[in-house]
């Protein structure tokens, strides 16, 4: 759990080192932009940003079902970040699995790609793809 919020947290920590020290040699405009720049940093690096995330046997099981894609993610992944803010309201139209709060889903990923924790990797219709381009999965969910 704790390695899910380790980026932001120390987004956090710099962002308020760094405004403290702005404030204390007397400039508290650039410690207040500095704390919001960090602010916003450590939001977008953690699970905050993501729809909740399912366990992945729970994610095939309703993909199964409804035949929504899955994609597997984890905190702080610059490519997962990108997939999930240009999916925009779309996102809620897949089922996310975060691959360092389920061990299965790391295993699935595994699997999926040789051995490795590449994310994201989308399961569409049972046929996996790494690091899809956001848009190919947009037209998907059309």
């Amino acid at each position: 759990m704790a390695r899910r919020w380790m980026l932001a947290v120390l987004f956090a920590l710099v962002g308020l080192a760094m405004a403290a020290r702005q404030v204390s040699t007397g400039s508290p405009g650039a410690g207040v932009a500095l704390g919001l720049v960090f602010a916003l940093l450590a939001v977008a690096v953690s699970p905050l940003v993501f729809p909740r995330s399912l366990a992945a046997a729970e994610a095939q099981r309703r993909s199964a079902a409804d035949g929504r894609p899955i994609v597997y993610w984890r905190p702080g992944c610059q490519y997962c970040l990108r997939l999930r803010l240009r999916l925009g309201a779309q996102a809620h139209r897949v089922h996310w699995v975060d691959i360092w709060r389920d061990p299965d889903g790391a295993a699935a990923v595994r699997a999926i790609t040789g051995g490795d924790e590449t994310v994201p990797t989308v399961v569409v219709a049972g046929r996996p793809h790494v690091n899809p381009d956001p848009g190919w999965l947009r037209r998907q969910l059309a």
